[in-house]
């Protein structure tokens, strides 16, 4: 057992060699503190996704832009040479008329502007260009508050990572000083090899959950680091645990703000869009409406010129005013697009009322665990105190010979479990309450 024992000292002196030079690497990465407000501030100015998000705001209004530039004037000019080789005749009853003259040049050079007078379908337009723009804005929002979610529970992910790994680290020290006694008393004779072998087993048991626990750390500052937008050579560490937040699960549970969907992000999206349909279907009504446009000419003109130098012909003027209206009387196709305008607002009143209902049932269910989780913090809180005087008497006890080493493992146990159990509650509360601000569109502030 003793050369057993040797052996495995040696692998974890090995372990340990390897975990410094880790450490060392790490040490030549930048160190970036975090907090949770820092955390928010550096995902909102640097994540991919809201970007994308603010540029498509941006695209709709250049959209809305080119709507309501319709409506201005249209401004053009044109030039045109025509060289007549032999002008075409004409004869009526027996008298022949040249329509020109052979070998000649005519020109022209006109100025036209059109501007729209009344342009119905024009105006829905822009309505529905700026409905546009604010469902752009609220898609914006959303997925900020997305980023906050995730972001949070990453963050608190992580808390719980290094949590357990102080908790797991510590129970195998304890581990280690209970066999350290142990082996001391099998030394001295004082005890039997049974308990040498439990308490060797117990701390043995006990490293592969440290290890695990410093994997999960890792894995969760990757995905913070993803999600916050940073690079792989920058190293976060924050200086925050989750008993920190225990008062505030007490101070929340006492907090009476109404728990409406009024802020919904999905809830505003739907309604946006009811409201894009309605403003369709009053420009597909539009389209039975009049439209007038006024237009405007001036022209210049030169005909009948033998040679090419058109700075010495003879130039005309002449101006014209136009006005044009146009009337719809009947196309079918306005009507079948009525039709299935009027459906998809039928359907989307009916898809808005049932994510009501199950947005409404994810608050409570949201309102539900944390309320649960409360309780149980106060309860596993209750029993990490007990566990550690447990730990305190079985130790104790052993000492002094009274006690078992099966009682001492027992003890350990029972405080590892109990401080696991208390940091798991306090992480599902502190989710849950990321989870219901997301669903109650709670913006955050973040300095």
């Amino acid at each position: 057992m003793t050369k057993r024992f040797g052996k495995g000292m040696f692998f974890i002196g090995i372990a340990f060699i390897f975990s410094l030079g880790f450490v060392q690497a790490q040490e030549s990465k930048q160190t970036l503190n975090l907090t949770l407000s820092q955390a928010l501030e550096i995902a909102l100015s640097d994540n991919p996704t809201i970007k994308v998000a603010d540029e498509d705001v941006m695209l709709k209004k250049i959209a809305n832009k080119e709507t309501w530039q319709n409506l201005l004037p249209e401004v053009g000019i044109g030039a045109g040479l025509d060289h007549t080789i032999k002008a075409p005749q004409m004869n009526l009853g027996g008298q022949v008329f040249k329509m020109g003259q052979d070998n000649s040049n005519t020109t022209n050079a006109a100025l036209s502007i059109s501007l729209p007078v009344f342009a119905p379908a024009v105006y829905k337009a822009m309505s529905m260009s700026r409905t546009d723009i604010e469902l752009s804005l609220e898609k914006a929002r959303s997925s900020r508050l997305d980023l906050v979610n995730q972001v949070t529970k990453a963050y608190y992910q992580l808390m719980l990572a290094q949590d357990t790994y102080d908790v797991m680290l510590a129970s195998y020290q304890l581990a280690e000083d209970n066999f350290n006694v142990a082996n001391a008393k099998y030394e001295q004779g004082a005890v039997s090899e049974f308990d040498k072998i439990s308490s060797e087993v117990q701390m043995r048991s006990t490293k592969p959950s440290v290890v695990s626990s410093a994997n999960a750390i890792t894995l969760s500052k990757l995905q913070l680091r993803v999600l916050m937008g940073i690079t792989e050579d920058v190293d976060i560490v924050i200086a925050d645990n989750l008993s920190n937040y225990e008062m505030s699960l007490f101070a929340e549970q006492l907090n009476t703000d109404s728990l409406n969907l009024s802020r919904n992000s999905t809830m505003l999206q739907l309604d946006l869009n009811r409201k894009l349909l309605d403003q369709n279907v009053k420009a597909m009504r539009a389209n039975f409406l009049p439209t007038l446009a006024m237009g405007f000419s001036y022209q210049y003109q030169s005909l009948y010129n033998n040679n090419w130098n058109v700075f010495k012909y003879d130039w005309i003027g002449s101006s014209s005013l136009s006005f044009s209206l146009s009337i719809p009387l009947y196309k079918a196709g306005n009507f079948t697009k009525m039709k299935t305008a009027r459906a998809q607002i039928t359907q989307l009143d009916w898809s808005r009322l049932d994510t009501e209902r199950n947005l409404k049932m994810m608050v409570e269910s949201y309102r539900n665990n944390m309320t649960a989780s409360t309780e149980q913090v106060v309860s596993n809180k209750e029993n990490v105190l007990q566990a550690e005087k447990a730990v305190l008497i079985a130790g104790k006890r052993y000492e002094v010979g009274k006690g078992t080493v099966l009682e001492l493992n027992s003890s350990q146990v029972s405080l590892t479990q109990a401080q696991l159990t208390y940091n798991q509650s306090i992480y599902d509360y502190l989710v849950s309450k990321a989870d219901l601000d997301q669903v109650l569109g709670k913006e955050v502030s973040v300095k």
